[in-house]
């Protein structure tokens, strides 16, 4: 299917459940909002600004996010499916797809989003879904699919009965649309008890007309992990550590315990060097080649040359020259040494 490929990113919510002030998806996450990681997923997939559906924080949320996207008010969270008619204005009339995903999903990969988006390319009906295959079906709608393995639909678990119940592939609510089909089906969504319009509602829209819905299931589970708690917050930060710390290493970086080093999205590290546990490493910091760091050194929008040793030290916005060895229990700031005295 040919024509442009726009991304929407779902970002209106309250996030009741995360308990904070902070917009949920502005919660930090390896250094950066989660919803930074949604954009540069998508970033790998389409070189069209994507658009951000707004509403509670919108400002919050645009100050920090800035010109990296486009953006359209939710004024009232009716959900999913109305946030998404938000983007109607923007990209209505157009030929090509739209690709839709939640801001506070921040383990999605531009990977599994081409793989997705490819299989929309080359389907003769309006929607490719992602599922996921989970033991725990953690409260996720259930994907039935029919004989010919099309999707026939989406059912909630409130709704579900006993043999749907047992379906263990799960809706991860990333969708890929067919654009001039789309926004004529989500007016013919009907408003829930609940009085919101919910995205998994197109799919029944599309079995109705008689055209097929497709499901790519995700090769790694995880992706599908989505933030609604501090909990889930600290279960993506440990998958991301993972992802980072393993790229890192094959790199050609050493790592003492992987578990215990905290690295984050932003930070480069140059080859042979060896981390220590409790080595945190924050911000754009920059470590040269060869360098030792650690046991429990924290490091903050700092650049260190070639061959730098620091360990039970914390240096901030600050630069080592090529060499240099630092004293254990040093604290440097802008360049300054801020360690209390010791006697």
């Amino acid at each position: 299917m040919d024509g442009t490929l726009n991304a929407v990113i779902l970002a209106a919510g309250f996030g009741k459940r995360m308990q904070s002030d902070l917009p949920k998806v502005l919660h930090p996450l390896a250094g950066v909002p989660m919803l930074e990681h949604c954009l540069r997923a998508v970033a790998g997939v389409t070189g069209e600004l994507p658009v951000v559906v707004i509403g509670h924080g919108a400002d919050q949320v645009r100050q920090a996010v800035g010109s990296h996207a486009r953006f359209v008010l939710q004024p009232e969270q009716l959900g999913t499916a109305h946030a998404l008619q938000m983007a109607e204005p923007l990209l209505a009339g157009q030929p090509g797809l739209v690709l839709v995903a939640t801001g506070d999903m921040p383990l999605l990969t531009g990977a599994t989003f081409n793989r997705l988006v490819e299989m929309q390319r080359s389907s003769p009906g309006p929607i490719s879904m992602l599922s996921v295959v989970l033991p725990d079906p953690h409260g996720f709608g259930r994907v039935v699919r029919g004989a010919d393995g099309s999707v026939r639909a989406i059912v909630e678990e409130a709704q579900a009965t006993p043999d749907i119940l047992a379906i263990r592939e799960l809706n991860a609510s990333v969708y890929c649309f067919d654009n001039r089909w789309l926004w004529d089906a989500l007016r013919q969504i009907k408003r829930s008890p609940k009085g919101e319009y919910y995205l998994t509602d197109v799919v029944g829209v599309a079995v109705e007309q008689g055209l097929p819905v497709q499901a790519l299931i995700a090769d790694d589970p995880q992706e599908a992990l989505g933030i609604n708690t501090r909990q889930h917050l600290a279960e993506a930060a440990a998958v991301l550590r993972s992802r980072i710390n393993a790229r890192w290493m094959l790199a050609g970086v050493s790592m003492i315990d992987p578990v215990n080093t905290y690295i984050d999205v932003d930070v480069r590290i140059g080859r042979e060097t060896r981390l220590y546990p409790g080595t945190v490493l924050q911000g754009v910091a920059v470590i040269g080649t060869g360098c030792q760091i650690g046991p429990d050194a924290k490091i903050v929008n700092s650049e260190l040359g070639n061959g730098c040793q620091v360990s039970y030290s914390v240096i901030e916005d600050s630069q080592l020259p090529d060499g240099t060895i630092l004293e254990p229990f040093a604290h440097r700031r802008n360049n300054q040494d801020v360690s209390p005295s010791r006697v």
